[in-house]
């Protein structure tokens, strides 16, 4: 696994400011980002969701074959690929509609969708966007915003991996088994104290 570009202190920081154990904070970022937060082509980690562009632009591009691989009314994986894929998806939503083409993304080390844009502290999608291109510190950052916007920072200090993982990934964290990788990567973290 790739190494995360966010220094101790900001880790210690973030657990700081939730109130928690530092080992959660770096359990979550190891499940969430998979080691990095940008690409080797120095872009963002994204993830698009088709599901989401769909839902965004009410549909006006989904009965169109040439946007099947980036908007469509239900969940798929599909039309995941390499980060490459992504950002070549993420460019034709754009050429169709920026401002819902850039919030049906998940964005860096902690894949936040980009129309929690507000709950992560940020006032404007583009400032959100800026932090994500800046650095694996500021994604934490928008992490951390996150988390206290949404209350889980509970969830966080009490381990409850589970209820994290339900109102972080969704009601489907169990396929992906989120809340046991948590566990785990934490359990991971303290034992190498």
């Amino acid at each position: 696994m790739a190494k995360l570009r966010i220094s101790e202190v900001e880790f210690n920081q973030a657990a700081n400011i939730i109130g928690c154990e530092v080992e959660v904070i770096k359990a979550v970022a190891e499940i969430e980002s998979r080691g990095y937060g940008f690409s080797s082509n120095g872009l963002p980690k994204i993830l698009f969701e088709g599901h989401w562009f769909h839902r965004l632009t009410n549909g006006r591009y989904s009965n169109d074959s040439r946007y099947e691989t980036i908007s469509y009314a239900k969940w798929t994986r599909k039309w995941y690929g390499n980060q490459d894929n992504e950002n070549d998806r993420l460019a034709l939503a754009v050429s169709l509609d920026r401002i819902a083409a850039l919030q049906s993304a998940s964005w860096g080390a902690f894949q936040i969708m980009g129309f929690n844009y507000k709950k992560c502290g940020f006032i404007k999608l583009q400032e959100f966007i800026n932090a994500m291109y800046k650095s694996e510190g500021e994604h934490l950052m928008a992490f951390i915003g996150y988390v206290m916007n949404r209350h889980l920072d509970d969830e966080l200090r009490d381990k409850d991996w589970a209820r994290f993982a339900y109102y972080y990934n969704g009601p489907g964290y169990q396929v992906n088994k989120y809340d046991v990788k948590m566990q785990a990567a934490y359990l991971k973290y303290k034992n190498m104290k």
